[in-house]
């Protein structure tokens, strides 16, 4: 899917790590919460209340998830799984532009 249709955007940005995520919010049409944004290039830790699918649109990362010992790398076209009530540290080689699936 290139784009999301009749959606509304939360306009204030979210920023994280002094400026190394920066995303905003989008509510689907049907209610439907998703967040779409970029990271730069960083050793990074993020906390999840939700479960999310983390698709990326372009980049490369390395991922290790909460209780893994071993990282995983993903690329543009690629997407991982986050459950709820959890965590990933993530290393970001090539600045990595996503979409976040909540739920």
């Amino acid at each position: 899917m290139e784009q999301f249709d009749n959606v509304s955007v939360v306009k204030k940005a979210n920023v994280y790590f002094d400026g190394k995520c920066v995303s905003h919010n989008l509510i689907l049409a049907d209610g439907t919460k998703k967040s779409v944004g970029v990271i730069l290039p960083a050793k990074l830790t993020f906390n999840t209340g939700a479960p999310e699918i983390m698709e990326l649109l372009a980049g490369e990362c390395r991922v290790t998830l909460a209780g893994e010992t071993e990282s995983k790398t993903y690329k543009g076209g690629e997407s991982f799984n986050v459950p709820g009530n959890s965590a990933f540290d993530i290393e970001v080689v090539d600045t990595v532009h996503y979409v976040c699936h909540f739920g």
